[in-house]
């Protein structure tokens, strides 16, 4: 039997592919601020391969492969994953970047131990619940090497949007056909368990301006 959550993300799914087919490359080609810190973490940290979760149509994961890592890039939208193969391929990077349909709800299709660093913007503060978002980087610290580093941003509750929209609960709101989980600190503390967090930062993104954190965090050795 479906829950009302299920039914929300299967509507984020078709919500997602409209915006992906109706809008190529809406992001544009430019990486993400966060995407920049990332890549200079994971090369401090001697990282060789990146997983992207929630990679989109690949602005960062073709920053990745352009700055000399091996890229898996995953996302549940299929058409945003063929533009980013497309562009890919049209800037001979095919070779070191692979693509991977993924609803983080499942588990991550990579076996244990297997990739050096995860990159995910905004992808935590999706239509996901708290039980969700809590197994997803589970998931991740199982794909993660020993030491291996994971770096993340959300939108959290200082928002304009934290409260507008319609409320799903779990502190989830839908906004202009986008739902979005605003985080509490506390979550952000929670989710880091048994990792090493290394920085929590706070910055701006967007028109709004969206309110987010990048978060750091290390798996022990």
């Amino acid at each position: 039997m479906s829950t009302p959550h299920d039914d929300l993300g299967g509507a984020q799914l078709s919500h997602w592919q409209r915006t992906y087919a109706d809008h190529p490359g809406m992001y544009g080609e430019q990486p993400s601020d966060p995407a920049l810190h990332a890549t200079e973490v994971f090369r401090s940290a001697g990282a060789r391969d990146v997983l992207e979760l929630g990679a989109g149509h690949g602005r960062d994961a073709l920053h990745f492969a352009r700055s000399g890592f091996t890229v898996q890039a995953s996302d549940f939208s299929p058409t945003g994953l063929k533009q980013l193969a497309e562009a890919a391929a049209a800037e001979g990077l095919g070779e070191h970047v692979t693509t991977l349909v993924q609803d983080v709800r499942e588990p991550l299709g990579l076996p244990d131990d297997s990739v050096d660093a995860v990159f995910a913007h905004m992808l935590l503060c999706m239509a996901l619940s708290t039980e969700e978002i809590t197994t997803l980087v589970s998931e991740v610290a199982r794909v993660l090497r020993p030491g291996g580093t994971f770096v993340y941003t959300v939108r959290h509750t200082g928002d304009a949007h934290y409260g507008a929209g319609i409320p799903h609960g779990d502190d989830i709101f839908e906004h202009g056909g986008f739902a979005v989980h605003f985080f509490p600190r506390t979550l952000v503390d929670t989710l880091a368990g048994s990792w090493h967090l290394n920085e929590v930062h706070e910055f701006e993104e967007g028109d709004l301006p969206r309110r987010l954190w990048r978060v750091t965090q290390t798996l022990p050795e």
